[in-house]
């Protein structure tokens, strides 16, 4: 019994991210009221406060954020991992992950606006953008080590979150059309950037 309730509770807490995705990717952060989720997930108020009893909306604008963004590390990875264990050199590597990113974007338009821009209109979501940098700092990082004679420890981590802001900002671009160019373009020349970056180097300057 223990188990179907507990069943059943993750159901209904499933079912209001996936009201909230569909709210945050199309309305924006505004549109995310706990009324209007409860009705796209076809549940009661009581049942919402059960699945996130100590946030409420903040709660849920965090999970929500979390569950699109952990989706997009796990597709990024998962392509990575895929063209390693082909033999692939770091050009490839870097242009896997950046097609895995791009593919996941397209495939759901909803995601770009959760994932890129609506942190921007909500300070919960600016918040727990914040959270979400070393993780896919981590993702970059990674591929800086993989590079033949790749700068310090220090200098992966700097590159890495300094290409995770103008990266971020290729994309919205993108996503709103200027420039209107072609996924591929965009891929090539995303991959381009991270490869020319990822080699600055500050390791001969001492605090």
């Amino acid at each position: 019994m223990a188990s179907t309730l507990e069943d059943r509770a993750a159901a209904r807490r499933a079912a209001l991210i996936e009201a909230g995705v569909e709210l945050l990717g199309t309305e924006g952060a505004a549109g995310v009221t706990v009324r209007a989720v409860c009705r796209g997930a076809r549940l009661t108020e009581r049942y919402f406060y059960e699945a996130f009893p100590d946030g409420g909306r903040d709660a849920l604008l965090r999970a929500v954020h979390s569950q699109v963004a952990g989706e997009a590390r796990e597709a990024i990875a998962a392509a990575v991992a895929a063209s390693a264990a082909a033999g692939d050199g770091p050009e490839a590597l870097t242009a896997a992950a950046v097609g895995a990113f791009t593919a996941f974007l397209e495939d759901d338009p909803r995601r770009g606006r959760v994932l890129l821009s609506e942190s921007f209109s909500d300070s919960v979501l600016a918040s727990h953008d914040l959270e979400l940098v070393p993780a896919f700092a981590a993702l970059l990082v990674a591929q800086i080590r993989a590079l033949p004679d790749p700068p310090d420890d220090v200098d992966a981590q700097l590159t890495a979150v300094a290409l995770l802001g103008a990266v971020r900002t290729l994309y919205l671009q993108w996503l709103a059309g200027d420039p209107p160019i072609s996924s591929a373009r965009l891929n090539a020349h995303a991959a381009r950037l991270l490869l020319a970056a990822a080699r600055v180097s500050s390791h001969d300057v001492h605090d």
